[in-house]
């Protein structure tokens, strides 16, 4: 056979094998998703965790060709849901909300969590930051911050309030202005604000702190009072709430945020896609309303801004939490 003839067969099996074998890794890397996507809350249904959840799964199922399916799995301040999504596989077909609460402030809140904030998840993309708001029932005599801290110092131990759960931030924003004050009030925590608040409604619970995307469809009714934001800027969506620094606190200052996490190994290209999908879904105009108007200022940071967060917040928040006092009722 012609040598040139020899010399171009062989050229051409060496390259025909090159390209095989880097098709390999392609045909390698299994279909995502292929089942329904698993979506863990660690609150009850009606906060502003849930309501997040609900409103991107809405979206996300669609663009993935998968139902996304939401499971409240409440308790601890998010701890048990963050503990149940820390155990699921790794695969992509398991997500979960995270907060403030159950990622940074638990870390100090309980003595030991079954998980580790910064290094069981996947850091997906942060949903959004948001004020807690101090609430009052219209039967509490007082319609200032100033009022409301007389009426304590004037009848200590009379009043409660509630909050989301023990470890979240609403229960912390309830200690720092306990503190901050120097008033008392007994903490009754709740299993999420969609149990809490039917009860602030009616009631029978005088007073509570709680997310202001929670609370701001109860303020502008009057069926609620809000006597402060707990953040450093008044809230776009409540302009005429004075934060607690003006009302007399000066430094008081604490915001909540809301993200979505993965367990940790879950594949990088799988945590890409969802940081990518998720981000267009917050950008959508409909969403971004919808959102906006519940108070909330949306983000979309990467996966490697929402972990440097994550990591942050754990030491900065354990010393709001010793100052305060807050214990894990």
């Amino acid at each position: 056979m012609n040598t040139r003839i020899l010399r171009r067969r062989t050229v051409l099996q060496t390259l025909g094998a090159s390209a095989a074998g880097l098709a390999l890794p392609a045909l390698a890397q299994p279909a995502w998703p292929v089942r329904p996507i698993r979506y863990i809350v660690p609150f009850a249904p009606g906060g502003t965790t849930d309501i997040l959840a609900r409103v991107v799964g809405e979206k996300l199922g669609p663009i993935l060709g998968q139902t996304v399916v939401i499971e409240n799995k409440p308790g601890q301040g998010g701890s048990v849901g963050a503990a149940e999504l820390a155990r699921a596989a790794p695969d992509g077909h398991t997500i979960g909300g995270g907060t403030i609460s159950s990622h940074a402030i638990n870390a100090t809140l309980y003595d030991k969590l079954p998980y580790d904030p910064v290094s069981s998840f996947a850091p997906i993309t942060m949903y959004a930051t948001q004020p807690n708001v101090l609430l009052v029932h219209p039967s509490v005599p007082a319609t200032t911050l100033r009022e409301f801290v007389a009426l304590l110092k004037a009848s200590p131990g009379k009043y409660v309030y509630g909050s989301a759960g023990n470890g979240t931030s609403q229960h912390i924003s309830g200690e720092l202005f306990k503190a901050m004050a120097g008033v008392q009030m007994q903490h009754v925590p709740y299993r999420g604000s969609g149990q809490m608040v039917p009860e602030l409604l009616g009631g029978t619970l005088p007073v509570a702190f709680d997310n202001i995307a929670t609370g701001i469809p109860h303020m502008k009714t009057g069926k609620l009072r809000a006597l402060a934001v707990t953040t450093a800027r008044r809230s776009g969506v409540a302009p005429d709430v004075p934060t607690m620094a003006e009302s007399g606190l000066a430094g008081y200052e604490l915001s909540s945020w809301q993200a979505v996490f993965a367990p940790a190994g879950t594949p990088p290209a799988v945590v890409e896609r969802l940081y990518t999908e998720i981000g267009r879904i917050l950008k959508m105009p409909d969403v971004a309303k919808r959102l906006g108007d519940l108070g909330l200022d949306l983000s979309g940071m990467s996966p490697a801004e929402l972990g440097a967060v994550v990591r942050a917040d754990v030491p900065r928040l354990g010393k709001v939490v010793r100052d305060s006092g807050a214990k894990a009722d």
